[in-house]
């Protein structure tokens, strides 16, 4: 490795630990809570280093943001190859919520937060939100395949796609904040024992076989 590819290497390793500390102070902390002081003073930097790559918090909020989404961008991109929609579509939820189980802190910062989501609208046109956009473009087009299969005809493509979401957001939200299994633990007299998350999501693919 020669000593230009060093210095690249050097820069990416110390933007990521930026990422890396923020996030977790983010978390931790909140939003407003956290600075470019603290986050510099986490990795043991300058606050001036760290303004060499990002120009305030608000910057690096949406970076974070950019990574989460291309990460789960991903992971819907490997099920391009199952080509019946409807079998994608119940796929995609899977891909979800295994996206917002394994990686808790991302789900948090995308779906869960407001300040990268006001970060877009103030300042990103479609273009410059490609990620975030690729995500929910990619349930359209399943949605839309379904249809020309016969599936949900009688509704809206966005407005179905939405519902999905919504729906999947929900479950993974109670789950990651603990209702699910409060509900499961509480309940357990009038609930069968099992994964209820699990059950749940059975419970979501018999509601959309039905709509077909």
């Amino acid at each position: 490795m020669g000593i230009k590819e060093r210095k690249e290497k050097h820069k990416e390793d110390l933007r990521q630990r930026i990422l890396d500390a923020a996030k977790e102070l983010f978390l931790k902390d909140g939003y407003e809570a956290t600075s470019i002081r603290k986050i510099a003073e986490k990795i043991e930097f300058s606050p001036t280093t760290i303004y060499l790559y990002y120009k305030d918090k608000a910057d690096i909020m949406y970076a974070l943001h950019q990574e989460g989404f291309k990460l789960l961008g991903s992971q819907f991109g490997v099920l391009q190859h199952v080509s019946e929609p409807f079998e994608r579509l119940k796929a995609m939820g899977r891909v979800y919520m295994s996206f917002a189980l394994n990686n808790p802190d991302f789900y948090e910062l995308m779906f869960i937060m407001k300040e990268p989501i006001e970060f877009v609208k103030a300042h990103c046109h479609d273009e410059e939100w490609e990620e975030g956009e690729q995500a929910f473009t990619a349930l359209i087009m399943t949605v839309d395949q379904c249809k020309a299969a016969g599936y949900f005809t009688s509704f809206d493509t966005t407005t179905f796609a939405l519902n999905v979401w919504s729906l999947m957001h929900g479950l993974c939200s109670l789950k990651l904040q603990g209702h699910l299994d409060h509900m499961a633990t509480t309940k357990a007299h009038i609930l069968e024992e099992g994964d209820w998350l699990e059950k749940t999501f059975e419970g979501f693919i018999a509601m959309l076989n039905s709509l077909k």
